[in-house]
């Protein structure tokens, strides 16, 4: 047996909104580690939004959240694996507290997500037991179980905290996945351990950076090529390989959880901006805190709500 990892990010672009990474870790025969796993899931997961008969949708969350969709997929399958874990959440609050808890005290700090303690989650499809049963049983079968599921969320005040120490926003994505696999490393007793990461940018050669987040574990590289760059890490009484890969979202399914976990929980702050800012100007249009509608939302709320007295390092990204 060894432990499959997927790890994955959404908001790493926009100027407004938390930037979030997150990790789906299950526990698999050795040999899954680079086999198709919605093949082996079939019974209950689908790659795709067309003839999912009561499947979970499990796939890359830019194909899974439109405009017009919502996050209706999106919280679907992430309450069917909080279910599988035994665990659930009816308001934003406590699915934060069971994915990212360092972050609730941070969050406290502005105004536009105080609501998030009450906030209610999307409602829960009905046939949320019967898919959360159908995955468990269909993990059984493959002789697979779902371990955790883990978030790091990035708010506004803290990112920018970051890039002033860091001074490179790629740096600070990096550091942010190194935290989420020491904290796999740490919590797994088993000995052999597969990450994949959907790459970051156009990067290839991460061993540098390796070495200085793990100083205490002997690096080998394995490949390094316009594909993936994998290497192995071997200490604390494990072998870890690591891949950082194209595409990995759409090839690997633990790193497609990974990037709905990240979207959803992205998705559901960034509603709780909308909302803030809505509630003061009705006529502001929502955004989705990318580049140019995010200089279109903040140039709005500084001509128009001034009397608010936002702290520009809480709402807006420096990079």
């Amino acid at each position: 047996m060894a432990v499959l990892v997927g790890i994955d990010e959404a908001g790493f672009g926009p100027i407004l909104g938390p930037l979030v990474v997150s990790s789906a870790v299950f526990s698999a025969p050795e040999n899954f580690y680079d086999q198709d796993l919605w093949h082996i899931l079939f019974r209950s997961v689908g790659k795709t939004r067309k003839h999912l008969a009561g499947r979970l949708l499990v796939c890359d969350s830019k194909k899974a959240y439109t405009r017009s969709i919502g996050t209706r997929h999106l919280n679907r399958t992430v309450m069917t694996l909080l279910l599988a874990l035994n665990q659930k959440a009816e308001t934003v609050a406590q699915l934060l507290s069971i994915l990212c808890p360092d972050c609730l005290s941070r969050l406290a700090q502005y105004p536009w997500y105080e609501n998030v303690r009450d906030k209610a989650m999307p409602k829960i499809p009905a046939d949320i037991r019967i898919a959360a049963s159908a995955f468990k049983q269909d993990l059984a079968k493959a002789d697979m179980k779902l371990l955790q599921l883990n978030s790091l969320c990035l708010d506004v005040w803290h990112y920018n905290n970051l890039v002033d120490k860091i001074r490179n926003k790629s740096s600070v994505l990096f550091h942010t996945v190194t935290i989420l696999i020491q904290q796999i490393l740490d919590l797994s007793n088993d000995e052999h351990i597969y990450i994949t990461i959907d790459r970051h940018g156009g990067r290839t050669r991460y061993r540098e950076h390796l070495q200085r987040s793990f100083p205490n574990m002997q690096l080998a590289i394995i490949a390094e090529n316009s594909s993936s760059s994998s290497y192995q890490l071997t200490g604390q009484g494990k072998i870890v390989q690591l891949q950082f890969a194209v595409k990995a979202d759409v090839n690997f399914l633990p790193v497609a959880l990974a990037s709905m976990i990240s979207k959803f929980v992205r998705e559901l702050l960034m509603g709780s901006i909308n909302q803030y800012f809505l509630e003061h100007a009705q006529q502001l249009k929502p955004t989705a805190g990318y580049w140019k509608d995010g200089l279109r939302f903040i140039k709005y709320v500084k001509q128009t709500l001034p009397h608010l007295a936002i702290d520009d390092k809480q709402l807006i990204r420096s990079r």
